[in-house]
């Protein structure tokens, strides 16, 4: 991986969002495939299609406890004249051995166990004197169901149609048929679609292992006492959730010092386990904004193609942003402001789209939509900046939650949606149509 932009083209141009988006997306690659367990390969992108090898079922099988019969057998059979059948035998599920049902014969069968030979279709139990015999019951209300491994005689008091409470071989699946086609990302149900056609390892793209690294002098961890000018460490923790939303392993750094030698030792501490690496602050102009000046010396900055450009982009919040490649390597970088709406924002918009991007996937984008503003005032932007409010979607509506201040967490907390006002957009009035990019 190596960034198309060298560390010092972003000084005096103005980015645009896609022109960040472009040269981040363009320099990241998809992880190497690998084989792994199905349980560890959860949350993972199918690398190949999966064409099923046995049919599932595999043979036909019965969808109730009841018994395997022949159709004329119990042709017009009644609670008044029932039809009264020799049981040959169980039909468990995992039977070694077939039972053979033949004229005038049942075998009494579990739910999930082979349909056996001769046997047409499968009465339910609750259709039967559960095989107490003729004369030990009578009718449909006095049954119930005989103890396990009893023979005998069955009263069957309904007909049934051929191949009623049958499941059909291959009804699920067939063999030659795809089961799953390669980019889809593996949850519980697939896994579980995986082993039951006797797959118990599948080749996929890894999950992206995602390091994130909040800086600050002034943070502190949860739990501890605030000292003045102090605030509690937000960003760590909402990015590294964020992260693993996204699909990634992610680790949470939090609380570096403002000293450009501690945050770069860090860095290159977290690098043997980061197939990416996000730090949240210092990128500004600020005099105690490190992260520049520890970012131009990660690990061997004479690779080639290692370095991280600090850009300005046009956009509200999130205005301040770095990008490119460091160590041996040439580890992804992003670096994201500090403010905390800045941060999320700048995520959702880069980090994100980069994450499910080493994963494989096609579609790496959060969905966006249309929606009629609700509100009672206008909304005003910043000329040439593209803003993104935040805001809550329903019902193609979409109503601004909080103001722009990109320090109110609360509000982001409150929100599902963001607002997209363009760059040529200074001001939109209640009940105009918006884009809107859907977060949840």
């Amino acid at each position: 991986m190596s960034s198309a932009a060298t560390p010092t083209s972003g000084t005096g141009h103005l980015w645009s969002v896609d022109e960040h988006m472009e040269d981040v997306l363009s320099a990241i690659r998809p992880l190497d495939p690998i084989d792994l367990h199905l349980l560890d390969a959860q949350g993972c992108v199918l690398v190949d299609d999966i064409i099923v090898p046995v049919s599932l079922p595999p043979f036909d099988n019965s969808s109730m406890d009841g018994y395997a019969v022949r159709i004329a057998d119990v042709a017009g059979a009644s609670e008044e004249f029932p039809a009264v059948l020799e049981v040959v035998g169980d039909v468990a599920a995992g039977a070694a051995e077939p039972v053979h049902v033949g004229p005038g014969e049942a075998a009494r069968i579990m739910t999930g166990a082979p349909l056996p030979p001769g046997a047409e279709a499968v009465v339910p139990v609750e259709w039967t004197d559960g095989g107490l015999g003729e004369g030990q019951a009578t009718g449909m209300r006095a049954r119930s169901q005989a103890p396990e491994g009893a023979t005998g005689h069955v009263n069957v008091y309904r007909p049934v149609d051929a191949r009623a409470h049958v499941r059909a071989k291959g009804s699920d699946v067939k063999a030659g048929e795809r089961a799953l086609e390669a980019g889809t990302v593996l949850g519980p149900t697939q896994i579980a679609l995986l082993a039951s056609i006797g797959h118990a390892t599948v080749r996929v793209r890894p999950r992206p292992r995602v390091v994130v690294i909040s800086t600050g002098s002034e943070l502190v961890q949860p739990e501890q006492p605030l000292g003045y000018g102090q605030i509690y460490d937000s960003n760590s923790f909402a990015l590294t959730a964020a992260a693993r939303d996204a699909g990634a392993i992610a680790y949470r750094v939090g609380g570096v010092d403002d000293d450009a030698d501690i945050l770069r030792s860090t860095i290159e501490d977290q690098l043997v386990r980061a197939d990416l690496v996000v730090t949240t602050g210092g990128v500004s102009v600020g005099a105690y904004d490190v992260v520049k000046e520890a970012l131009s010396h990660v690990g061997d900055e004479d690779e080639a193609g290692s370095g991280v450009d600090f850009r300005k982009l046009a956009m509200q919040p999130g205005k301040p942003q770095g990008f490119g490649a460091i160590g041996p390597d040439h580890t992804p970088l992003l670096a994201l402001p500090g403010n905390p709406v800045s941060s999320y924002v700048s995520f959702e918009l880069f980090v994100r789209p980069a994450i499910r991007t080493l994963m494989g996937l096609e579609d790496v984008h959060r969905p966006r939509t249309t929606a009629v503003l609700k509100t009672d005032e206008a909304l005003r932007s910043p000329k040439a900046r593209r803003q993104f409010l935040r805001a809550a979607y329903a019902d193609g509506e979409v109503t601004p939650v909080g103001g722009a201040g990109s320090h109110l967490i609360a509000a982001l907390a409150h929100s599902d949606s963001l607002i997209v006002l363009p760059e040529d957009v200074e001001e939109v009035l209640p009940g105009s149509e918006v884009e809107v990019i859907l977060l949840g």
